[in-house]
């Protein structure tokens, strides 16, 4: 499994247009088996990817929040992102097509690569 979280983080997020496909149910849960963390869950009717991440203090997951940020303004791809005093909330979702699309995974998959980076540096 942690081949597809490999391959995944390794893509570029596709321009996501009204009418896209929606990622398969198997497709969401090859990559939920490879981030046991992560969860899919529905919020308003959309389907969506989420993660609860666990930081020492408020200073390392505000770290989180931007590293994750600056990666979601360069593949043009935006989560939306809850930041608490030793924990940050995120969730992907494709706006446009108000569900999961591939690029959800791979964007899931290039935060998941961002916190193990992290992590062993002790934020």
């Amino acid at each position: 499994m942690a081949q597809l979280i490999n391959e995944l983080s390794e893509k570029t997020c596709s321009a996501c247009r009204v009418g896209a496909p929606l990622a398969s149910a198997t497709e969401i849960a090859d990559v939920l088996n490879a981030l046991p963390h992560w969860s899919a869950i529905e919020v308003d009717g959309i389907q969506q990817l989420t993660r609860i991440y666990k930081f020492k203090n408020f200073v390392a997951a505000l770290e989180f929040t931007n590293l994750i940020g600056a990666v979601a303004e360069e593949y043009g791809h935006h989560p939306a992102l809850l930041t608490e005093w030793g924990k940050v909330t995120v969730n992907w979702w494709t706006h446009k097509i108000k569900g999961l699309h591939e690029n959800d995974l791979i964007m899931a998959a290039k935060t998941e690569k961002i916190f193990q980076a992290i992590d062993s540096t002790n934020l």
